[in-house]
């Protein structure tokens, strides 16, 4: 089993991308969704920053290790979305 990093890594760079987009096509899709839904200007960054907030509370609902790898790949695709 990989480490966890290693793990959200081989997530946010592998087939995801051909799937949905990279992290900055898929966030800001979302982002604009969203923002048409509440009247409110999101970014593509809030977009991963939210989803860490859903992880954090599944993990303190029920501690499991896909909340932890999740919560990296979506810090690392963060840090992929620079707007």
């Amino acid at each position: 089993m990989d480490n966890i990093l290693t793990e959200a890594n081989k997530l946010v760079n592998g087939d995801r991308n051909k799937d949905y987009g990279s992290p900055l096509e898929d966030f800001t899709r979302t982002a604009k969704m969203w923002s048409a839904l509440k009247g409110v200007d999101f970014t593509a960054s809030e977009v991963a920053m939210f989803m860490i907030c859903i992880k954090l509370s599944r993990q303190t609902h029920q501690k499991k290790r896909d909340n932890i790898v999740d919560l990296a790949g979506y810090a690392r695709c963060m840090s992929l979305c620079k707007d």
